[in-house]
């Protein structure tokens, strides 16, 4: 069967970011991209949070932030994020009329912190209206049921995160949950972290933009698998001691962190591999156990306060860890695949010798 430009973009796009391949260095996926977003703009809406997400978007390095906010893409074609109270140069009643004016227009909403539901949600307020103010479940509640697709960015939107843990005073719930009690069937990705990583919103975003939020595969938790399937646990640089028995007692000892509480058995991301801060370090290279940001059981009890090694998974020397085992083939998903296919059409291309029709490449 021959394949179409559709089907070329809808598995390269994902593939290409999955892998940390700027999507901008392949002219086909420029413009297809330059053209998708041109008509789509995004409102970030920041309710519970305390904007760390926001702060690693900032630091987006494949593509990189300016390149998908700015002209930098192709001219006059660009993420138009008209509405985002973190880095936005319009307050006050400016900012809340860009917010009402791309709500009347095709628009994907991305939400950063949790719901905030107790005392009717006072615990959040977004601007106001007749001196009072708005609360932030209502704007979510009526841009949710509006918009193309909502991003749920962070450990708070997609599952209460921090907000929601112990007693949960301020009511807080993910995104998810409150879209099913509003009865809001709108698409919605879960993108997890505590913060996230820049190139988890990206290459998710672009994807969505490309091709819509039902070709982004999603695990059972509602996260996008090119950037969740892998266990951390398999791919951790201190697996081998883990398997060899040897454990850190204490903060700086070398050694497995097992016994200091790390979750990398039961979390899934690609942090091993990407890595924050343009790819400098992640939590276990830096010598912190992972804290399981990326699961909707964080913050485990006790694990943001005390050293409580994890349930259900025991290291070598007492009895079968309940545990993945790391010896396994190359292991090639829709993203290697897709970035396969990328260079494996070059190839063919040139040594064809032909140009491809507009509907056919």
């Amino acid at each position: 069967m021959a394949l179409t430009r559709r089907s070329f973009l809808k598995t390269s796009a994902a593939g290409t970011a999955a892998l940390g391949v700027s999507l901008l260095d392949n002219p086909t996926m420029r413009s297809a991209f330059a053209a998708a977003v041109q008509e789509t703009p995004v409102i970030w809406l920041a309710s519970g949070c305390c904007s760390g997400c926001s702060v690693s978007l900032l630091n987006s390095l494949s593509p990189r932030i300016q390149d998908v906010l700015l002209d930098q893409v192709l001219p006059g074609h660009h993420i138009s994020l008209n509405f985002h109270p973190t880095v936005m140069a319009a307050a006050g009643d400016l900012a809340m009329k860009a917010m009402y004016d791309t709500e009347e227009k095709p628009f994907v909403l991305v939400v950063e912190g949790s719901v905030m539901l107790a005392d009717d949600g006072i615990m959040c307020e977004i601007g106001e209206h007749d001196g009072h103010g708005i609360h932030g479940k209502d704007h979510i509640k009526r841009l949710g049921s509006k918009a193309k697709a909502v991003l749920a960015v962070g450990s708070c939107a997609s599952y209460g995160g921090v907000n929601k843990a112990n007693m949960n005073p301020s009511g807080s719930v993910g995104v998810m949950e409150f879209f099913k009690k509003e009865g809001i069937s709108t698409p919605t990705i879960n993108l997890p972290g505590c913060a996230i990583h820049p190139d988890w919103f990206v290459g998710t975003l672009a994807a969505i933009l490309l091709n819509g939020p039902e070709a982004i595969k999603v695990d059972k938790h509602g996260r996008p698998e090119m950037f969740y399937r892998k266990l951390i646990h398999d791919n951790c640089p201190l697996r081998g001691q883990f398997d060899k028995g040897l454990f850190a007692d204490k903060f700086g000892d070398e050694g497995c962190l097992y016994k200091l509480g790390c979750k990398g058995p039961v979390a899934h991301a690609n942090c091993p591999e990407k890595k924050f801060n343009s790819g400098t370090n992640w939590c276990i290279e830096n010598g912190h156990p992972c804290n399981g940001c990326v699961e909707p059981e964080y913050p485990y009890e006790g694990s943001m306060w005390n050293i409580v090694p994890i349930t259900g998974v025991t290291p070598p020397g007492t009895y079968p860890p309940v545990i993945t085992d790391n010896k396994k083939s190359v292991d090639v998903t829709p993203g290697y695949a897709a970035l396969a296919g990328l260079a494996a059409g070059a190839v063919g291309t040139k040594v064809m010798g032909k140009k491809s029709d507009s509907d056919k490449e």
